[in-house]
């Protein structure tokens, strides 16, 4: 009797899974298979581990990167096996595999990062390149021109294992994450419940005696550590950044421009999931505990 082989992406599938790389079917467009009728709308509640979680226990391949798994039954289940016929590629969590995809997706880009990241393994996409990081964190998309975040609560397609050595995730990636600010295309009002925040520059710190790039260094690595609490601790990570940050300025004349320090700390971890008033005590408080405000 002839033994069928499986599926060429389902063979991948099961390469990766023995890695403990979480895989799911993509459809040709590289988009995740349709939801089944009783999951259509999220009206099932959702997989656990997603952003809301729910009761959901459907058996086919739904919600995206939340169905990914590393379970062969599963992958040779009836309930995923039509979409494996279906399917025009592999995707796979990167956040359940421990990593965090710096989706590149045009060669500005890729010139950007190799220019301002440390280098990884990267792999080749159709526009551009992936660089892949150990580590995770959120996945917020268009985090500057032609790049996106791909880690927790996200997909990515499955190109091929790259080339070069896996770096740790670098705060200056986990920076990437924090936005003050997202206005529509349009130009009319923003995107977010937040009001538009402005940022830290020169301008407002004629009293401080620190280069203005000691300050945003030092800002970009407070902030990396707050959005690095994607389950807890922003709050009080926020706290000790803010109380951090202020007690550098203790011996400067002033005014130092905490305020709109404060402000990008805030964003930060509003990003990750803290309520702004939280937030904002927080930060706060750091500043009182440091002995200024200024």
């Amino acid at each position: 009797m002839t033994q069928h082989l499986p599926p060429a992406h389902l063979r991948v599938a099961f390469a990766l899974a023995r890695r403990s790389v979480p895989v799911l079917p993509l459809r040709a467009d590289k988009g995740p298979m349709g939801n089944c009728p009783g999951c259509r709308d999220n009206t099932c509640g959702g997989r656990p581990g997603m952003k809301v979680p729910g009761p959901c226990l459907c058996p086919a391949p739904c919600h995206a990167w939340a169905a990914a798994t590393t379970d062969p039954d599963v992958l040779t289940s009836v309930a995923w096996r039509s979409a494996w016929r279906q399917a025009g590629a592999v995707g796979y969590h990167p956040g359940g595999a421990g990593v965090t995809v710096v989706d590149l997706d045009n060669q500005a880009a890729v010139t950007w990062a190799r220019e301002n990241l440390p280098p990884t393994r990267t792999v080749a996409t159709t526009r551009g390149q992936h660089w892949i990081y150990r580590g995770t964190m959120t996945s917020p998309n268009g985090v500057r021109p032609g790049v996106d975040i791909k880690s927790l609560m996200a997909y990515a397609r499955w190109l091929g294992a790259g080339t070069g050595t896996t770096a740790l995730l670098p705060d200056a990636v986990r920076a990437l994450a924090v936005k003050e600010e997202a206005t529509p295309s349009s130009g009319v009002g923003v995107a977010s419940s937040s009001p538009v925040r402005a940022t830290w520059d020169r301008s407002v710190a004629t009293g401080c005696r620190h280069t203005a790039g000691y300050v945003r260094t030092a800002l970009a690595h407070g902030l990396a550590r707050v959005t690095a609490c994607v389950e807890s601790g922003a709050g009080s990570q926020a706290f000790a950044v803010a109380r951090f940050l202020a007690a550098q300025h203790t011996g400067c004349p002033g005014p130092c421009g905490l305020t709109l320090l404060g402000q990008q700390i805030t964003a930060a971890a509003v990003s990750v999931g803290v309520p702004e008033p939280y937030a904002e005590r927080a930060v706060t408080r750091g500043f009182v505990a440091a002995g200024t405000v200024s």
